[in-house]
């Protein structure tokens, strides 16, 4: 059976972390991203989770109190790079929107997400992945989506293998996945 965008994303990331592995979690949100990477890389690695929204980072610290491998960094993923200094990265994982039961006007924006793409990607190990769960159901998301497809199409095949994952028979702008994949020796 076909898994849905979230298993599916999940798996993308399981596939490839490892435990004792430095991870990202770019959009912590409510921290079901940030718990799952934790309990991917485990005691000995590192979960570094991003969000603009003290309430987010609050409520994924509530989620997540029994976990003492994780950063919570009030700031955005676009200054990844001023956190991960001496560390590779395994993985990644965005979730591009708004804050779920919080204020939609504040959402993800392709000015901050694409830079940290690139940040993240030259901190990537060979074979490492970003994963974005891309949710476009309202406007800032579509300007977003759009944004990231003419970037990453235009990705030289060389440095990495580009993904999407999406369900093409459902209504209401159904999320769909991008995953980046680096190559080897890349």
């Amino acid at each position: 059976m076909l898994r849905r965008i979230l298993p599916q994303a999940k798996q993308l990331a399981e596939e490839v972390i490892q435990l004792g592995d430095t991870v990202v979690d770019a959009t912590c949100g409510n921290g079901h991203d940030t718990k799952f990477l934790s309990e991917c890389t485990g005691e000995t690695g590192k979960v570094y989770s991003f969000d603009v929204q003290a309430q987010a980072l609050d409520n994924a610290r509530a989620l997540c109190e029994s976990k003492n491998n994780i950063e919570f960094i009030l700031d955005s993923h676009a200054f990844v790079d001023s956190y991960i200094k001496d560390a590779s990265v395994k993985a990644a994982m965005f979730n591009l929107g708004y804050l779920p039961k919080g204020d939609h006007t504040i959402t993800t924006s392709h000015d901050s997400t694409l830079p940290a793409i690139d940040k993240i990607f030259n901190l990537l190990d060979d074979g490492g992945r970003i994963i974005i769960v891309v949710y476009h159901g309202h406007p800032a998301g579509k300007i977003e989506k759009d944004a990231l497809l003419d970037a990453l199409s235009k990705w030289p095949q060389k440095e990495a293998q580009i993904l999407k994952y999406q369900f093409i028979n459902q209504k209401n702008d159904a999320p769909f996945i991008i995953c980046i994949e680096k190559n080897r020796n890349a």
